[in-house]
């Protein structure tokens, strides 16, 4: 795509005319000159941008997690005797590459002095990994790696979910991790325990790993591979300690005393009642939830659980179609060399540099409904062929399969949708589909809408009782469920959060939704309530609060709400208060930990534009706030159109696990240009709630 062609889009959708007019003040100059140098950039940006489409019309970029990704893999590997994978090696290179100088590995690669904090889980995996892979303990990265673990409390502070790969590779006992009974699954829907209680990615974990902490598989590694040296009681070995994240003494130690009794049960064989049963029926589960997609949940953690569960427990063997169809996937999230790209090969050129490193999952239809949404925000329709591309393969995603979700709403309620990954038809999700169904609506055409209209049929069912929408399911917030041992993961649940409800308000008013809708005052509600004190909203899906604010100030504007209400322009404030006298913003994840951190890091491009975005939408195109955030973009702007951005500003588990999408870096800048020329230039999308 050319410069040329992007201009004739964007002006034509214009509709501008040139008009006799008195010669330009020299404010009047100054924003004539910022207003030509961002159509030059946008134009840049959306060239670099489309260069970067698939032919079948979708866009995806690497999703890029900690090291746990490979540490896992390479402990999985271990546990499944597969350890001589000529991957492996390469998938060191690279966890030695991210381990700091303190020696620790952390959750994030910003925000911290030392470049991130050391994080317990990752640093015990990393060491482990690397001690399996050759590296002998008294190398100096690996002394340093020990000294820090030691520091911190020792391998017995690690999370559950990482204790398990210790019991399978015989470093500390099934006494030391939660049991999981399968009996649970016989579980009536009335009980507050029930699966379909949990978040959907917790119901993809919880199954496999029942079946693994019934048959207590083990795969011994020779002693001199094991890492007792990383424990600092060794009777810690043998015991379950305390959920770190429990706040409540009471319920903490309620849940120890309830895993103590089953444990002592299974012991003298009564939890062998209808076991075998149980077993097969979460089997069968397992199975079902993996036809026509890409593993359970399409995602890395209940994947490699599958793979210990199957073949360690149920007896599967290796040429099993189940067993090679999800080491498929896992290939699939591969990235070969520094430069590699998603799905590509071994035998890729940019595997030079000798590393692999691993992706939780692939995110092309969140990707793809992003950068289209954003493109439209450029000037750019139906009437495009990039467009079109990205239309038709957007409408062979949409997810009509009656999955998870319906176990939680009204009878009837017509299945639509889209899902975040390749293949995922048992789990659409809220966010996805309201981004695409946004991004369909102004793209325009008959079958883009009517699909664009059937989610939000769909989206609107999943409305939760306190007026916000979560994730996956409908539901309601649960505190009791965090205190359960293996809640450790802070994600056992999946409630209403404010990025989401924000959004869902902004994809309701582009299909004609106003705030007299029942669901629309609902979600208002919600919105008041959950507001800081500051003005500012918690954002669980991106870091965090400028993310939040920016859903949710988008969402309330364009369904109609006045922004010069006194709860609108506090928000407002509140990110001038934090905006950076060089017009940017940032944001480290270091604010889940401490809210005192609100608004406060490296200055990011996505975090800027999130900014930018929303305080264009309460001050509008001309404010020095506004202008300040648009110009820092430009000027960060690269020769290749896209901009630098190598923090985390993704999240997956808040204080747990971040995200860094390689696409945010350039979708929301360009985005955010494209908003602030089209408002300043006076034009109008045929779409704009009234």
């Amino acid at each position: 795509m050319t410069q040329p062609d992007n201009t004739q889009f964007r002006d034509q959708f214009n509709g501008a005319t040139a008009t006799e007019e008195q010669p330009p003040s020299g404010s009047q100059r100054s924003a004539e000159a910022l207003t030509n140098r961002v159509s030059q950039h946008l134009d840049r940006a959306v060239d670099s941008l489309l260069s970067r489409q698939h032919d079948e019309g979708y866009f995806c970029a690497e999703l890029e997690g900690d090291s746990i990704l490979q540490s896992e893999y390479i402990l999985a590997m271990w546990v499944l005797g597969r350890e001589d994978d000529p991957r492996l090696p390469k998938i060191a290179n690279y966890l030695r590459q991210q381990q700091l100088p303190s020696g620790a590995w952390a959750q994030y690669p910003e925000g911290t002095v030392g470049g991130g904090k050391m994080d317990i889980s990752a640093t015990v995996k990393g060491y482990f990994a690397l001690k399996l892979m050759g590296d002998g303990p008294e190398a100096d990265h690996m002394v340093r790696a020990r000294e820090q673990v030691l520091a911190n409390g020792g391998a017995e502070r690690i999370n559950t979910f990482s204790k398990y790969y210790l019991a399978a590779l015989g470093q500390v006992s099934y006494s030391a991790v939660p049991l999981i009974p399968p009996q649970l699954v016989y579980l009536p829907r009335w009980c507050f325990f029930h699966l379909d209680k949990v978040s959907a990615w917790s119901r993809t974990m919880i199954q496999p790993l029942s079946i693994v902490t019934t048959f207590k598989p083990v795969r011994h590694v020779p002693e001199h591979l094991g890492v007792a040296e990383l424990f600092k009681d060794p009777a810690n070995r043998d015991r379950l300690l305390p959920n770190p994240l429990s706040k409540s003494r009471f319920w903490m130690r309620c849940f120890h005393g309830a895993d103590h009794v089953l444990k002592l049960a299974d012991r003298i064989g009564a939890l062998r009642v209808f076991r075998r049963r149980a077993v097969a029926r979460m089997e069968r589960w397992i199975i079902e939830r993996c036809m026509a997609s890409d593993g359970p949940g399409a995602i890395f953690p209940p994947i490699i659980y599958l793979l210990i569960a199957f073949r360690m427990c149920l007896g599967y063997s290796e040429d099993h179609p189940i067993i090679q169809d999800n080491l498929r996937h896992l290939d699939n999230y591969m990235i070969h060399g520094r430069d590699g790209s998603p799905r590509n090969s071994p035998e890729d050129p940019a595997a030079a540099d000798d590393t692999i490193r691993l992706q939780p999952c692939e995110s092309p239809s969140w990707d793809t409904g992003i950068a289209a949404y954003a493109l439209t925000d450029a000037g750019l329709d139906a009437s495009h062929p990039a467009m079109k591309r990205c239309a038709d393969w957007l409408l062979s995603k949409e997810c009509r399969h009656m999955g998870d979700w319906a176990n939680n709403v009204a009878a009837g309620v017509k299945p639509s949708g889209w899902f975040f990954e390749f293949n995922n038809p048992w789990y659409p999700d809220v966010d996805d589909t309201v981004m695409i169904a946004m991004a369909l609506r102004r793209i325009g055409g008959r079958k883009a809408t009517a699909a664009g209209e059937r989610g939000v049929a769909w989206v609107l069912a999943l409305q939760n009782r306190d007026g916000g929408w979560a994730a996956f399911d409908k539901t309601r917030h649960r505190p009791l469920l965090e205190h359960v041992p293996f809640a450790d993961h802070n994600a056992i649940q999946d409630p209403s959060c404010a990025d989401i409800t924000g959004r869902t308000l902004e994809c309701l008013a582009w299909h004609g939704y106003t705030t007299d809708h029942p669901a629309v005052a609902r979600a208002l509600q919600y919105l008041k309530k959950t507001q800081e004190p500051e003005g500012c909203w918690f954002g669980r899906w991106g870091v965090n609060y400028i993310y939040g604010t920016w859903q949710a100030i988008g969402g309330l504007r364009r369904i109609g709400v006045d922004v010069n209400e006194p709860w609108i322009q506090r928000a407002g404030a509140w990110l001038k208060q934090v905006q950076k006298p060089d017009g940017s913003f940032g944001e480290s994840p270091d604010s889940y930990e401490e809210p005192s951190l609100k608004g406060q890091g490296t200055s990011t491009a996505s975090q800027t534009a999130w900014a930018a975005m929303a305080l264009l939408t309460v001050y509008g195109p001309e404010d020095d706030a506004v202008q300040r955030a648009i110009q820092w973009l430009i000027d960060s702007q690269l020769e290749s159109g896209t901009w630098d951005e190598p923090q985390f500003t993704g999240t997956g588990f808040p204080r747990v696990f971040y995200l860094r999408y390689h696409l945010y870096r350039h979708y929301f800048p360009l985005m955010a240009l494209g908003r602030w020329h089209g408002e300043i230039t006076g034009r109008q999308s045929p779409f704009t709630a009234k």
